[in-house]
């Protein structure tokens, strides 16, 4: 079965190839393209399903952060920040010609949205905001700190599914064995020694530690620039990093967020929940 995405590249403006899936939208369609922005430790696997539903209508545009996936690892890990993430995809979609768009982002992701959505506002006519919120609770701080950039390998998937239940399961409390399965290749790939290991650059944790990296402050400020945008909130029902008070915040600054929870899940949701996918659906029918 063919693909439903090319694999493309663009260089950043510190030399590294970078990859993205692109999901080309359908013959004479004239839908507004959606930029898809994935998690810290996460890559253009993690949007798999959900592209291919959305490119039945539309452009899809997944970009592989540096240190993820077929991006380069950069040499300089101080670069592995939300701030040098933006301006590798700003530099994407300058290339690409995009001017108006629409944004599902995922954690780190939701947080390169709003610091996109404060350099430039307007551009973005709907916004998919999954699990993250311009305050980031310090217990799923804490919590990712303790696993990110451990470097772990495992000599076959059903150690890697079953070390992913030990580290997560309490996030994904009715997860079976297959579904860790699903979730290990999306996040990890066979390395050259024959080993399963994560798929991005172990040196990412190494800013992340740093003061101000994970969650750049005064993110408010930023998500006022997203006030009156049509928005989605995907929120974990167990989710330790978006609290509901941060939750209610944001209902109260922009009066155009509708929320969905998805229950029995915590951070972050797949995004290829029913609930979700009908809910992604009808804000960006709306929005055209």
């Amino acid at each position: 079965m063919a693909a439903k995405y090319e694999d493309c590249t663009w260089t950043s403006d510190d030399g590294l190839t970078l990859h993205y899936r692109d999901y080309p939208a359908p013959e004479g369609s004239t839908a507004l393209p959606v930029l898809c922005l994935h998690g810290l430790t996460r890559n253009a696997r993690d949007f798999a399903q959900l592209a291919e539903h959305l490119s039945a209508k539309r452009r899809v545009i997944v970009p592989e952060m540096r240190g993820r996936g077929m991006s380069d690892y950069s040499p300089n890990s101080d670069t592995y920040s939300p701030v040098t993430y933006v301006a590798d995809v700003e530099k994407l979609l300058a290339e690409q010609g995009i001017t108006r768009f629409l944004v599902v982002g995922t954690s780190m992701g939701g947080l390169m949205t709003m610091l996109m959505a404060h350099a430039a506002p307007g551009r973005m006519a709907a916004v998919v905001m999954n699990d993250i919120g311009p305050e980031v609770d310090p217990a799923g701080l804490s919590r990712i700190s303790g696993y990110v950039g451990q470097g772990r390998s495992y000599p076959t998937w059903i150690h890697a599914a079953r070390s992913l239940a030990d580290v997560h399961g309490a996030a994904f409390p009715d997860y079976d064995l297959d579904m860790w399965l699903e979730m290990a290749k999306r996040t990890m790939v066979v390395t050259q020694n024959g080993r399963i290991s994560f798929d991005y650059d172990m040196a990412i944790a190494e800013p992340f530690a740093k003061p101000g990296n994970a969650a750049p402050p005064n993110l408010w400020l930023t998500f006022e620039a997203l006030r009156g945008v049509p928005m989605l909130l995907v929120r974990g029902e167990l989710s330790d990093l978006l609290s509901p008070d941060t939750v209610k915040q944001m209902q109260a600054r922009n009066p155009a967020l509708r929320l969905v929870t998805v229950p029995r899940v915590g951070h972050a949701p797949t995004l290829d929940e029913p609930e979700v996918v009908a809910a992604i659906d009808a804000l960006f029918a709306e929005v055209e």
